[in-house]
């Protein structure tokens, strides 16, 4: 059907209205529909089927370790993704999103899960739940079953999983550290031996050599019941069954040893603990509440250097920043000169130190600065033993000036930007008023280079309060305290003492209560005094 439309010159044409037969996109070329999909629609569905597949990953691994808290942030953060790229109406979001996630995973989370941590008793002894320490305790301490039979075992893999597979009563049984021993229906018995298991594979000698550690460290159930025992093998072809020395009485409380009858109970310190004071030697996290932040200010194995190493880091942190900016400043001055020739060289030459990563040139000065083979030492000083690295005072002075080699780069670069920035108006409106030199620097000229460079120096304080790279690799934190029952040292910042305390390098047991109770307090310091100095930076914008 079409109807009659008058023309300019009176006459008619035929209009045929919008339909199922007519044009219903105006846009040339697309006729009926939406057209064509636009690469950029095909790249950005590939890009978002990346962004799924790893949230799916991320919610299937929270699930598997029963993180649900982790498992509903992860569902969230992609739902929202899914709705952000693919809907119209959240243009700003497609920006400021991929920034917050990682503000939130990376930032928040931390810092949220740090503070949750200082306040329990996790390290060493306390890693899980009760219900897994009472597990771990039954395990280690077993005992083969008085006058108890020896099974014909077989290693075999079951889902990603070792397990066992032996014979009872021509039976073939088969079980995981997961799974109990359960009748294997169809699997192949030769010789009293399981051969094949039809959902499982049979691991041949090489293969059981190459995992030894963890054959003879398997044990598998006898049945649900942990009280049962569990098989275990020595040589990966017989089994036996041991029990635990200790039993477990849920209703109790209670964990008994079974040779002496001893009764340990459980404690809200998170330890099973005798009537005598004695301990198991597995216990589980519970919240402990400020003990941590106790134990920091107030015991004395860790009071008395904390004091140390808190003064000591503000010292450093200062220092440095200041040492820093005054050579990069009077660098940036004498290279700002018109009349210098080859400053593009010189330029070029003083950012090398900036270069090189700050982990390798911190491993360089340690050898140079070594007392017994160092270059330092042994070229330039002609064969003399100072201990850059080994005396007290001499290793706060090398760890500060190698700080200075690799920071004045940096503020040599900021201050010569903020120079060639500043206002030529200004400055020549100071020489007509008749300043000198010097009250044209003072007044004038080092304002406006503290309103560009203010930020960046607090910046650069709170990169070097929190410095782990370079007291690690140039000092290890050393000399050690000669009066301290700590592993801790006279070059150690607040954050290197964390590091030593949560035990990472070995030197002592591990504690991640204290050692995140130490970053939070770290944590304060540094957004204290960086809010403060944030704030009194608006003085120079005021003078601008």
């Amino acid at each position: 059907m079409s109807t009659q439309a008058p023309t300019v010159d009176g006459t008619s044409d035929a209009v045929t209205p919008p339909g199922p037969s007519g044009p219903t996109d105006r846009r040339a070329g697309r006729g009926p529909g939406r057209g064509p999909v636009r690469p950029g629609t095909l790249v950005k569905i590939a890009l978002m089927a990346v962004v799924n597949a790893l949230g799916v990953f991320g919610i299937l691994a929270a699930w598997r370790e029963g993180s649900m808290g982790i498992l509903v942030s992860m569902v969230a953060l992609v739902a929202v993704a899914d709705w952000v790229y693919f809907s119209r109406r959240s243009l700003p979001m497609k920006y400021i999103l991929p920034g917050l996630a990682f503000l939130l995973v990376y930032q928040v989370y931390v810092v949220a899960y740090t503070g949750f941590v200082a306040f329990t008793n996790y390290g060493d002894g306390h890693n899980s739940t009760q219900e897994q320490a009472v597990e771990a305790l039954l395990i280690q301490n077993e005992r083969r079953v008085e006058g108890s039979a020896s099974y014909p075992l077989t290693v075999v893999e079951r889902g990603g999983q070792l397990g066992f597979a032996v014979v009872e009563d021509d039976e073939a049984l088969v079980g995981t550290a997961d799974q109990p021993l359960a009748a294997a229906d169809g699997a192949t018995v030769e010789d009293g031996r399981v051969t094949q298991v039809p959902d499982a594979t049979v691991l041949g000698r090489q293969e059981i050599l190459a995992r030894q550690a963890e054959v003879t460290a398997l044990r598998v159930p006898v049945s649900d019941d942990p009280n049962d025992g569990s098989i275990r093998t020595q040589d990966a072809r017989t089994g036996f069954v041991s029990t635990p020395s200790l039993t477990w009485d849920p209703e109790a409380d209670t964990m008994t040893d079974v040779a002496t009858g001893t009764v340990y109970r459980a404690t809200s310190e998170g330890w099973f603990q005798s009537d005598d004071g004695q301990r198991l030697n597995v216990g589980w996290r519970v919240m402990v509440g400020f003990d941590n932040f106790r134990t920091a200010f107030g015991d004395e194995r860790y009071a008395g250097p904390f004091l140390r190493i808190l003064a000591w880091t503000f010292a450093f942190a200062i220092l440095s920043v200041v040492t820093t900016f005054l050579l990069g400043l009077f660098l940036a001055i004498t290279f700002n000169d018109t009349r210098l020739r080859g400053r593009k060289i010189y330029r070029t030459l003083l950012i090398f130190p900036y270069a090189i990563p700050g982990f390798l040139a911190a491993l360089l000065w340690s050898g140079l600065l070594n007392r017994s083979f160092g270059f330092v030492n042994q070229v330039l000083l002609g064969g003399a033993a100072v201990p850059w690295l080994t005396d007290p005072w001499l290793a706060k002075l090398s760890v500060l000036g190698v700080n200075l080699w690799l920071g004045f780069p940096y503020m040599f670069l900021i201050c010569t930007g903020a120079l060639q920035s500043l206002p030529s108006d200004v400055l020549e409106a100071a020489k007509v008023d008749g300043a000198s030199a010097m009250r044209t620097w003072r007044s004038v000229t080092l304002p406006l280079l503290l309103v560009a460079t203010a930020p960046l120096l607090i910046s650069s304080f709170a990169f070097n309060f929190n410095n782990f790279t370079l007291i690690y690799m140039l000092t290890g934190g050393g000399p050690r305290f000669a009066d301290a029952s700590v592993p801790l040292g006279h070059t150690d910042i607040l954050i290197s003492m964390v590091y030593s305390v949560s035990g990472l390098d070995g030197t002592a047991a591990k504690n991640y209560g204290l050692a995140s109770a130490l970053s939070i307090v770290i944590f304060v310091i540094v957004a204290t005094i960086s809010a403060i100095t944030f704030k009194r930076t608006k003085q120079f914008e005021e003078i601008s």
